[in-house]
Parts: C-alpha cells; sequence; structure tokens
C-alpha cells in the first residue's frame, strides 16, 4: 500500500512520468511499479498508460496532509482535536475510531476504504483521493436525546463546511444525505459505544464526493455528483476536511450544550424532501406518500393514504420510478 501511495503521490500533479524514471525515484522494480498502478487502477482511479510515455492521472490531485489540515483549523477546532491520523488505505475510518478505548475528540481520515459503509450496511465508493472519508469520535457524558438528530446536525454541519468553500446549492435528504439535484453528493454515518456509566462514545463517519473519476457511477445504484461538477472546480481537500473537521467538532459540543434549535431550522430550510411525494423502504414492506417535514426528534413525517405518519428509520426515495 505504501508503493501505491507514493506512485499515487508522483502522478498527482497530472503529467506523464515514465514507468523506469518512477521505479527509480522509488528504489523499485518497473514491474512492480506497474502492479501498483494497476493497483490503484483496480481501486477505481483512471490512470493514462500509454508506451513510450509512461503514466498519467486523467485529472491532478491533492493527497492529504495531516500537518496541513491542522495547521487549517481555527483555534476553537485545534483545541477540542485531541489527534489526527491520515492513512492511505484504512478497511473503514469508523471501525478504526470504534475500535479505541477512548475516541473522544480523535480524527481518522483514509484516502481509501477497503470497505466503506454506508447506512444499514450499504457500501461507500470511493476511489482514492477522490474524496473526503473521515470520521470523528466524541464523548458524550449522558447520551444525546436522539441520534437521529446527531445524524442531522452532522449533515448541517458539513454543509456549514462546504458553504465556507463556496459551495452552493446542496440540499439534506432524510436522514443523513447530501444531494445536489437529485443526486447524491455524501452522507453521514453515525454509531456508538455505550458505556457502563452512562456516557456513549459516539463516531460520525462522512462520506464526501470531491472529484470522482467518470466510471465511478457505473458501479453505484443511484445518481451521484461531486463537487466538482457543482462548483466547476474542486475546493482543496485538505481546507475541506479541515473546516469539516471544526464545524463537527463545534457541533458535538453544541449538542453537548444543549444549543441545537439553529441546527433544526438549518436542516429544515435546506430540507429536498418537503412536500414531494417519496417511497420509504422499511425492514418488513415499502410505503408511499408525501413528505411533509420532519419533527422535534428528527422523525420523518409522511402523508401516506391521507393519513399522517412518522418514522425513525427507512430509505427515502423521491425517485418514485426507483
Amino acid at each position: 500500500m505504501e508503493l501505491r501511495r507514493a506512485i499515487l503521490a508522483r502522478l498527482s500533479d497530472g503529467v506523464f512520468h515514465s514507468g523506469a524514471t518512477l521505479a527509480r525515484d522509488l528504489g523499485r522494480s518497473r514491474t512492480a511499479v506497474w502492479k501498483g498502478v494497476r493497483g490503484l487502477v483496480g481501486a477505481g482511479l483512471d490512470i493514462f498508460a500509454i508506451r513510450g510515455k509512461g503514466y498519467r492521472l486523467a485529472e491532478p490531485l491533492e493527497l492529504l496532509d495531516a500537518g496541513l489540515i491542522r495547521d487549517s483549523l481555527d483555534a476553537e477546532a485545534a483545541r477540542a482535536l485531541n489527534r489526527l491520523d491520515v492513512f492511505f488505505t484504512l478497511v473503514s475510518t469508523n471501525d478504526f475510531l470504534l475500535r479505541e478505548a477512548r475516541p473522544h475528540g480523535n480524527v481518522v481520515l483514509a484516502e481509501f476504504q477497503t470497505a466503506g459503509r454506508g447506512r444499514r450496511g450499504n457500501r461507500w465508493v470511493s476511489p482514492p483521493a477522490s474524496g473526503i472519508c473521515l470520521s470523528l469520535g466524541w464523548r458524550f457524558e449522558s447520551a444525546p436525546d436522539s441520534l437521529m438528530m446527531l445524524s442531522l446536525f452532522s449533515a448541517v454541519a458539513v454543509l456549514r463546511a462546504l458553504q465556507c468553500c463556496g459551495i452552493t446549492g446542496v440540499g439534506l435528504k432524510w436522514p443523513n444525505d447530501m444531494v445536489h439535484e437529485d443526486r447524491k453528493l455524501g452522507g453521514i454515518l453515525v454509531e456508538s459505544r455505550g458505556q457502563i456509566a452512562g456516557a456513549v462514545d459516539v463516531v460520525i463517519g462522512l462520506g464526501l464526493n470531491v472529484r470522482l473519476p467518470p466510471n465511478v457511477g457505473a458501479s453505484v445504484d443511484q445518481p451521484v455528483t461531486d463537487l466538482a461538477s457543482i462548483g466547476g472546480a474542486a475546493p482543496s481537500r485538505n481546507r475541506l476536511a479541515a473546516l469539516s473537521i471544526a464545524q463537527l467538532l463545534r457541533m458535538c459540543r453544541d449538542c453537548q450544550a444543549g444549543e441545537t434549535p439553529a441546527y433544526l431550522q438549518e436542516w429544515r430550510n435546506h430540507d429536498v424532501g418537503r412536500g414531494r411525494p417519496a417511497r420509504l423502504k422499511l425492514p418488513d414492506r415499502e410505503v408511499a406518500g408525501r413528505v411533509l417535514d420532519i419533527d422535534e426528534r428528527g422523525l420523518l413525517i409522511m402523508q401516506i393514504a391521507g393519513r399522517e405518519q412518522r418514522f425513525s428509520s427507512g430509505e427515502l426515495s423521491l425517485r418514485l420510478g426507483a
């Protein structure tokens, strides 16, 4: 994996690098370099290989840098952050933090997850260095009123980070998706681990598409988009990571202090489902109706066959033909 990261770092400028030069600079054989490139292609990266010219990424990219991210944090976030780790490959950033005895204030990012997860066990698809795969741990001395609300508020925190990068027009879809024109841009996965004394460790996972290779859509079962497509140019991944971390840390402190009304109203202001016909897939059935709102506990309110009903979980689809 270290060789793959080293190759990707050399190719990140988007120009051709010969196999011989890469092998010499990295102290490896040309065969090892070729296998490393093939591994990156297999993970979803779009790399050109042309005889006599070498290898080139279809688009330049920016690798994550723990030092740059730390230096970009505001003073408040820097004080709240305990530890920041950046890995090239992890099975799952959420799993990494959930294995820690006390993940409070710890943040982990990965360029690539071999088994990244969305809600309900769905796979999160993100080729190396194409997005933000981030998890943050926080210990609440008493459990928040609703982990559902924490998922909603986390999405609002990331929305604020995007706005700081000049990204507008992003909406929120219950319970944890960030979308643009009904295409999925990112998602939140909140997982928790209770403690005997009543405290609860929470891990908030963020997956956000920054610049996806063109072929990624074929492996995903829903329309997707990325920040490069929305804004015309992808923001700095390191700056976006720092802003997301800062906003998530602030949101956790606000939840701990009970200062959350603004988050609920902001979520409602960006709700793309309100007033629209939709289907909700439940574990044992599927219902169809119209989305009305979310309530003060984060439950989805739908009108189904003339009756108002509330739901705490489910997969909401605004594409009635899907």
